[in-house]
């Protein structure tokens, strides 16, 4: 089952609320454990924030889920309700699908939504709450999702958050040849935007980060610059496009700040896009004469606006996983009758060997002994069912024929009716 928000059935404000990064989920899952659902992970993106659990009654898990978030965030559990959303069996089963394969998010096609479900299951493992069916589902989701990459044009073309940056930027800026940008916090979304940046044409740019390490491994991904996060404000001074994923629970870059930063600017032209959850930059800096500030909430309506581009694509690959969620289902059906057909199988063969001993190595006699063995007890139950006279006789004849594959002309040669009267 899946239960969540995402980016139509909540607003960003929730989303930011509801958020989990990943130091936090291993706590977050223990907290899930306790509360009664056992076998969970959480996906927490910028679209979305889903609770993925299986072997719970769905009611069940939406109440515990609610309340483990409300006393989280301190949002009232009735609140969160009314915002998410409950899917159970085969539903859920489509949604991992439809997500894992970049058909749910905001933009069609993201090319990073199969790596964050990755994540989410290592998490899961990590913390001890994936399960059997949990990793059924995600490993099933994931192929589906690698055979959409591979059979549409799904992935082609600039993606969504970081597309609309882009376009944004060269809006202001015009060719991005000269310009400098800087990077603050070393998050995957603010990686994946600057990469783009840097494919645009971005002169240079320059990474920083609370934690000095990840913001040298990161630079040298990028093949940027690193400055020490102390050294912030004289960044900015020389940055024209200023990426903040840095997701604290404090603001990263003031009206205060800026305004300073601004002057020493003399007011050239700053293209801020706060892509932090929760956000970095103080709303109020939009105001600052010579910066403007997008967040995600900006950038999904950019973004949205070329949706349609991929819509072509987007059909062959709902038939991909109309396609592949059947088969799942087919599979996971079929495995219900695995433990009577072992059943069944160890019977036979515990009757093939004591026939065998009994006939001595009598092959004739023994397969005699054996399908003698075999119909007894079915031949029984049948007879009785016949004569009684009720409808279960039907319902079973019915599935005799099935089960063995005997077609009528075959079930008539050894049921004769009355003999027909006439000359000899």
């Amino acid at each position: 089952m899946v239960i969540g928000a995402n980016h139509r059935s909540a607003s960003l404000s929730l989303r930011d609320a509801l958020f989990v990064d990943d130091a936090h989920v291993p706590g977050f899952l223990a907290r899930l454990a306790t509360a009664g659902v056992a076998q969970a992970l959480v996906l927490s993106t910028c679209d979305r924030v889903e609770v993925w659990a299986a072997e719970i009654d769905a009611d069940t898990a939406t109440r515990q889920i609610a309340a483990v978030f409300s006393e989280r965030t301190g949002v009232a559990a009735g609140a969160l309700t009314g915002n998410f959303y409950t899917l159970a069996g085969a539903e859920a089963v489509r949604h991992a699908f439809q997500v894992t394969a970049s058909l749910d998010s905001l933009i069609v096609g993201e090319p990073y939504v199969p790596g964050q479900v990755k994540a989410a299951l290592r998490l899961a493992r990590s913390a001890g709450s994936s399960g059997l069916v949990l990793e059924a589902v995600l490993q099933a989701a994931l192929a589906a999702a690698k055979r959409v990459r591979s059979e549409t044009a799904i992935g082609e073309g600039p993606v969504s958050i970081a597309a609309a940056t882009v376009q944004l930027a060269r809006d202001l800026h015009g060719d991005l040849d000269t310009r400098r940008g800087l990077l603050v916090g070393a998050g995957d979304m603010g990686e994946l935007v600057a990469e783009s940046l840097l494919a645009a044409g971005l002169a240079g740019l320059t990474v920083t980060a609370p934690r000095l390490a990840r913001a040298e491994a990161l630079a040298q991904s990028l093949n940027s610059h690193v400055t020490p996060f102390e050294t912030l404000r004289d960044a900015l001074v020389g940055a024209d496009i200023v990426l903040s994923n840095v997701g604290g629970r404090h603001m990263v870059l003031t009206s205060e700040i800026m305004t300073q930063v601004l002057r020493q600017r003399r007011r050239r032209p700053m293209f801020l896009v706060d892509i932090g959850i929760p956000g970095d930059i103080e709303p109020a800096v939009n105001r600052l004469e010579g910066a403007f500030l997008y967040d995600l909430a900006d950038l999904e309506r950019v973004a949205l606006q070329g949706r349609a581009t991929r819509e072509q694509a987007a059909r062959a690959a709902r038939e991909i996983i109309d396609d592949e969620v059947a088969g799942f289902l087919k599979n996971r059906a079929a495995r219900a009758a695995v433990p009577a057909i072992v059943a069944l199988r160890h019977s036979f063969e515990a009757m093939r060997d004591a026939v065998l001993a009994e006939a001595g190595g009598d092959a004739a006699e023994a397969t005699r002994l054996l399908i003698n063995r075999l119909l007894h007890a079915p031949s029984e139950e049948m007879r009785a069912a016949a004569s009684s006279g009720s409808a279960e006789w039907g319902a079973m004849e019915r599935l005799l024929k099935t089960l063995f594959r005997l077609d009528g002309t075959a079930m008539d040669a050894h049921c004769p009716g009355p003999r027909k009267e006439g000359p000899e």
